[in-house]
C-alpha cells in the first residue's frame, strides 16, 4: 500500500483486513476445539489400553514441528495447544 493512500481508503483497507481476521480467528477456534476431540479420543484409547494419557515424545514432535515452523513463538503455541488438549479425558 503506498503512502499516499487518503484516511478513506485506509479506514476500508483496514475495516476488510479485520473482517479477515476475525474470520480466521473463528476457523482457528473451531480447529482448536476439533483438535481438543480429538486428542481426548488418543488419551481415552491409550488409558484403555493401559497406556499413559501423555505421551512426552510425540509432545516433542509437536513442539519441534511449531517451532520449526514459526520459530520461538511456535513453540509457545505449541504448549497451549498441548495444555489445552490434556487432561480432558
Amino acid at each position: 500500500m503506498s503512502s499516499s493512500v487518503s484516511a478513506t481508503e485506509a479506514a476500508k483497507v483496514i475495516g476488510t483486513a479485520r473482517e479477515r481476521i476475525d474470520a480466521l480467528d473463528g476457523q482457528i477456534l473451531d480447529l482448536v476445539r476439533e483438535r481438543m476431540a480429538v486428542s481426548a479420543t488418543v488419551q481415552e484409547a491409550r488409558i484403555a489400553a493401559g497406556g499413559r494419557r501423555v505421551h512426552l515424545s510425540r509432545e516433542m514432535e509437536i513442539l519441534d514441528r511449531y517451532r520449526q515452523r514459526l520459530g520461538k513463538p511456535g513453540t509457545t503455541l505449541a504448549m497451549t495447544l498441548l495444555e489445552l488438549c490434556r487432561g480432558r479425558v
